[in-house]
């Protein structure tokens, strides 16, 4: 079983790669959101669309894992509520077409999340702030978003750009939008295993010893997310976050 783990990754340039993700999961988790989106395309490249999914399934719950733990006071319950229902129903849309759709449809679906998650995001960027109030106080706002989120979670681990849309919308401070993210993708994920694993079939033994094998990456990710969110000024919390979102969807594109 570790022998065929070993040989998921072919090449010491793809173990590089491998780790050098793992610890961008990390630090997304804990600090920077949405530069774990850059993964995406590379974990693409090394495990194929569908296949790269369910490994990078539980990469995340271990990420997942230290942001709760870190974050358990920080965070709104309340906003996390009002995602949940229609991010379920969103998990199951993308589980069904999820078994219909080959490898290279899928790479593209994947970019189609990301790349709608940057389109709205532009657009909240530029509108007034009366518009995006009037807009986020809106009955269907949460749920749709939920949806979004449960959709592209599920199709290619794709969230964070709609995500972070959704939070900078609700004009979250810098810890308390880390902290929410973190304790909503959670819930997702993990609701996410035994789907991935019984419906897909892309949960598999050796690819969980090449999870744990990047423990200690996405540990050191998660310390280093927590330092650097601790002396991010908001403004330029803000502006990262945005480039990052839109430097994912070009890497997924051109990959």
């Amino acid at each position: 079983m570790i022998q065929e783990a070993l040989q998921l990754i072919s090449s010491p340039y793809g173990w590089a790669l491998y780790f050098a993700c793992a610890m961008l999961i990390g630090i997304s988790k804990t600090g920077i959101q949405n530069i774990g989106t850059l993964a995406v395309p590379f974990f693409a490249l090394l495990f194929g669309a569908k296949y790269s999914t369910g490994i990078v399934l539980i990469l995340l719950c271990f990420a997942d894992l230290i942001a709760v733990i870190y974050y358990r006071k920080a965070f709104l319950w309340k906003e996390v509520k009002s995602l949940l229902p229609l991010a379920f129903v969103g998990l199951f849309v993308g589980l069904i077409l999820g078994n219909y759709i080959d490898d290279k449809t899928f790479k593209i679906s994947i970019g189609i999340c990301i790349i709608v998650g940057v389109a709205i995001m532009l657009w909240m960027e530029k509108a007034s702030p009366e518009t995006r109030e009037k807009l986020t106080k809106r009955s269907w706002y949460s749920p749709l978003f939920g949806f979004i989120l449960g959709f592209s979670t599920m199709i290619g681990n794709a969230a964070g750009p709609a995500l972070s849309v959704y939070m900078l919308s609700k004009r979250l401070d810098k810890i308390t939008f880390a902290a929410t993210s973190a304790w909503f993708i959670f819930v997702l994920n993990l609701s996410k295993v035994p789907l991935q694993a019984f419906v897909w079939h892309n949960l598999t033994w050796s690819g969980l010893i090449l999870n744990i094998m990047a423990l200690p990456f996405i540990i050191l990710g998660g310390f280093i997310g927590i330092k650097i969110i601790k002396i991010l000024p908001e403004h330029i919390f803000r502006n990262i976050i945005i480039a990052l979102v839109i430097l994912a969807s070009i890497f997924l594109i051109i990959l």
